[in-house]
């Protein structure tokens, strides 16, 4: 069983930068490939980035084009979102995800956080 809870959401302007974190509880995170996914209003869960359980292997929507990073911290049993270049398009919930591999379909994960708000105001 895992648990995970996100944070570091917040309100920023267009071109700004937001970190998001999701700490993991459970002596087994570094066996769980991660995920970043998103929902926006009236819109569907869209995967964003995932990472592998060593570190080594990232995946990244195509909209993120460069602009935002995923890390992991396995002592600190924490996932890392890094945002920049944000633009109003971005304004969703952001939820983290545990699973056994990284991939883009959410039902393949197998635990969600609850998510932070992310709005980004032009």
């Amino acid at each position: 069983q895992v648990q995970l809870v996100e944070s570091g959401g917040g309100s920023v302007q267009s071109g700004g930068s937001l970190r998001l974190s999701c700490a993991a509880s459970g002596r087994t995170f570094s066996s769980y490939a991660m995920g970043w996914f998103r929902q926006a209003p009236g819109k569907g869960r869209e995967f964003v980035a995932g990472i592998g359980w060593s570190g080594g292997v990232t995946l990244y929507a195509n909209f993120v084009k460069g602009r935002f990073t995923i890390s992991r911290d396995n002592a600190k049993n924490t996932v890392y979102l890094q945002m920049n270049s944000l633009t109003p398009e971005d304004t969703a919930v952001y939820y983290c995800a545990a699973g056994r591999r990284v991939v883009v379909t959410s039902s393949q994960y197998n635990y969600w956080g609850q998510g932070t708000q992310v709005t980004v105001s032009s």
